[in-house]
């Protein structure tokens, strides 16, 4: 019965928050709340919640602070400059910019930490997302793709808990697994380009006021003008600049004497539209002349925020402190005002209750699948489901259970609970524990993208997106990068049969 319950669970509560049915806050409080009540839980539910409640005080705390302070940078024009660079360096191709979304997402995650990757990722390339009208879940479905590929790195701590489980040493699970981590980061890669060129096909077709680039163009920047403009026979482009119809050997110039077609013509036209209309800007995020800015202290919160990172990556203080600091002397400093402190405080207020409710809320779903039992029944139901026959291929099987499992409840239950079970049972078999060890750390793209991660949710928190949406598109993607993993493991024998 539990194990009925726990899958219920966990497919209702799937369901809902994709569908639309509920938010992701509500249907981890009332989804878990009703299947607990189901299995018994009675009166003690609410002491199960409570104590999942408390492992979670730290990471709410973390999560608040950093948007705070990364939301103040961002206000004072700390990220400006970099937007302007990758501006330059990537141009207005969407293709680019969701391909260096991804390399610059898979070289933040080097720190093993979630959360600094995706409030570094954001912070950088969101404004350049909303500055070309492009969707903000592509960069939330890219960035958890290049995270989660990169979480199996010793120090990210999958491949650290399964080494421990098992009792081996974590070079010998990591080091074979190199040509799978390549692998993933190619296909990640590969699905970023594709992401992006999509982007650039949805921009071409629902924005041709703001980019300008006729259907039969071969490419998205630099492309002649010799085609038909948008604008209607006979007559200029709607607005573009571009070559009037009948004049097919050139192109009109643009308003600032590029070419017409050029790409700075184009994010030109797209930036002079976006400005005017007030439209693809947050908060007036890009806005030149804010009066959050503070261009004379650049050099201070560039500091400060080396200095964040720093002592962040070192791990020898508390990350939540690392940032409750970090906000006070960035507050302190660029608004010395206390009216001005309380205005930037609540301007920050939304994102802190959308992500640190969801990771309260994340603690009815944890605390009722352990208190309950759901999670130990699940998973012991899984293992003698297995018929002995898949003995010698239980490294694979163990692969694929990692998808899921390690989805729907924490690493620590799956590395410490689960894996030694299977491990155990595969030796009968002769397939050794590192092996095992190795095939459990393939679901890991899939698992980033659980709402029970909170860097997750910070991610899709300041990108405000939906995590329905995120789904979406993450999903499906994720499970191709694991089982890719899993393949070049077995073709390489990092993974054996037994």
């Amino acid at each position: 019965m539990l194990v009925i319950l726990g899958f219920a669970m966990i497919a209702v509560f799937m369901v809902l928050i994709m569908t639309k049915k509920l938010t992701p806050v509500l249907a981890l409080i009332i989804v878990p709340t009703v299947f607990g009540l189901f299995a018994g839980a009675g009166l003690g539910i609410g002491d199960m919640v409570m104590d999942s409640m408390k492992s979670m005080t730290s990471t709410a705390a973390l999560l608040m602070f950093a948007i705070i302070y990364f939301g103040l940078m961002i206000n004072v024009g700390l990220f400006d400059p970099l937007v302007k660079f990758i501006l330059r360096k990537l141009g207005n191709d969407p293709a680019k910019v969701v391909l260096g979304t991804a390399i610059l997402a898979a070289a933040v995650s080097l720190d093993g930490d979630g959360s600094t990757t995706f409030i570094l990722t954001t912070a950088a390339m969101l404004p350049v997302y909303l500055r070309l009208k492009m969707s903000p879940v592509v960069l939330t479905c890219v960035a958890g793709l290049a995270n989660g590929t990169m979480n199996i790195l010793p120090w990210g701590g999958p491949t650290a808990r399964a080494a421990t489980a098992l009792k081996i040493d974590v070079n010998d699970v990591f080091v074979p697994m190199i040509p799978s981590l390549v692998a993933g980061l190619v296909v990640v890669f590969a699905f970023a380009w594709l992401l992006g060129l999509q982007e650039r096909n949805r921009l071409r077709a629902t924005a041709p006021e703001i980019w300008g680039v006729p259907e039969t163009a071969a490419g998205f920047d630099g492309m002649s003008d010799g085609g038909a403009s948008a604008g209607g026979t006979g007559g200029t482009g709607a607005g573009t600049g571009r070559g009037r119809q009948g004049n097919p050997g050139g192109a009109a110039p643009a308003v600032d004497g590029s070419p017409a077609g050029s790409s700075v013509a184009v994010l030109d036209r797209a930036d002079t539209l976006i400005e005017d209309s007030g439209a693809g800007l947050t908060d007036t995020a890009l806005d030149p002349n804010r009066s959050t800015l503070r261009p004379k202290l650049f050099w201070f919160n560039l500091a400060l925020t080396v200095a964040v990172m720093v002592v962040l990556v070192a791990n020898i203080i508390p990350l939540p402190f690392v940032f409750m600091v970090g906000a006070a002397v960035a507050l302190l400093v660029n608004f010395p005002k206390v009216k001005d402190q309380g205005a930037q405080l609540i301007a920050h207020a939304p994102s802190i209750v959308a992500v640190v409710s969801m990771v309260m809320a994340a603690a009815v779903l944890t605390g009722v699948l352990k208190g309950t039992g759901m999670v130990e029944a699940m998973s012991a139901w899984l293992v003698q489901i297995i018929p002995s026959s898949m003995g010698p291929f239980m490294a694979v099987i163990t692969g694929i259970l990692s998808i899921p499992m390690t989805f729907f409840m924490s690493n620590d239950a799956f590395y410490f609970g689960v894996l030694p079970v299977l491990s155990e049972t595969a030796a009968h078999y002769g397939v050794g524990a590192a092996d095992m060890a190795r095939a459990s750390i393939t679901g890991q793209p899939f698992h980033l993208q659980s709402p029970l991660v909170p860097a997750i949710l910070l991610l899709v928190s300041l990108a405000k997106v939906d995590l329905g949406d995120h789904h979406k598109k993450v999903l499906w993607r994720t499970a191709v990068i694991s089982l890719v993993m899993l393949g070049v493991g077995l073709l390489t024998g990092a993974i054996g049969i037994g």
